[in-house]
């Protein structure tokens, strides 16, 4: 019964946030451009289907996700774990090898599955001719995660990170080729969508509630700027090192000749 309750509450406060959406269209499709709504009955169906899928997606979230998350975190900063039992002393930094560890897994792992990342990297290989790889985003972001635990675990303030990696994200926006940017930037916003939110949020709120003088609030959030980060360095530095490459063989051909 209680489960039945948390799908309808659930199901209705979705509702709600999507009619607003539904009404925007459908205003516009009949007074503005005033005509019928094509294939009305697919479309219902499909609204049917959205509405369901949203539901089940945030009953999971509450009920599997953020528990998971909280509960790897609390096991992978357990003193007893880290120094073995009967040892007590003050943790340090590199002790949380295997949280470090646990973070790039799951970044790799999440975007995998994470449906936007897959389509836009199918077209940059197609547009880049096979420059840009799935692997090195993936990678990309990883890496941005296993920092961003490694910073809730040390306590530095997230704008140090932050303002550092812009800076040299707008230094390579400077020299990059211009075919590659906006793909960059394009790249850093679908690394972190509707499957690597949920997990690296969960994990990053539960590190900050486990590591002792952490707050959740103030250093559990902060992962997701790095999972966006890093993928719009890794394009922009990867095709500057291509263009440096043929430029240098360039260079190496016109001088055997």
């Amino acid at each position: 019964m209680a489960a039945l309750q948390l799908f309808l509450d659930t199901l209705l406060s979705t509702l709600r946030d999507v009619l607003p959406i539904a009404g925007i269209i459908f205003g516009f499709q009949l007074l503005v451009i005033r005509r019928p709504v094509a294939n009305l009955k697919k479309v219902l169906i499909g609204f049917a289907y959205v509405l369901l899928g949203l539901t089940l997606f945030l009953i999971g979230l509450e009920e599997a996700l953020f528990p998971l998350g909280k509960l790897m975190a609390e096991q992978l900063t357990d003193p007893a774990f880290i120094l073995g039992e009967g040892v007590s002393r003050a943790l340090l930094w590199d002790d949380y090898v295997w949280v470090y560890l646990f973070a790039f897994a799951i970044g790799f792992a999440t975007t995998l599955a994470e449906p936007a990342l897959i389509a836009v990297a199918i077209k940059a290989q197609n547009v880049s001719a096979g420059a840009i790889s799935v692997w090195g985003l993936r990678t990309a972001v990883a890496i941005g995660i296993a920092l961003g635990t490694y910073r809730i675990v040390t306590g530095t303030p997230l704008h140090y990170y932050i303002i550092a990696g812009y800076i040299v994200v707008i230094i390579q926006t400077l020299y990059a080729p211009k075919l590659i940017i906006a793909l960059a930037y394009d790249s850093g916003g679908v690394t972190t969508s509707t499957v690597t939110v949920p997990l690296v949020t969960a994990l990053g709120l539960g590190l900050a509630s486990t590591v002792p003088g952490r707050s959740p609030l103030l250093d559990g959030f902060g992962l997701i700027a790095f999972a966006s980060l890093f993928p719009i360095m890794s394009v922009m530095g990867y095709a500057q090192l291509s263009d440096w490459k043929a430029r240098r063989s360039g260079r190496r051909d016109n001088a055997g000749e």
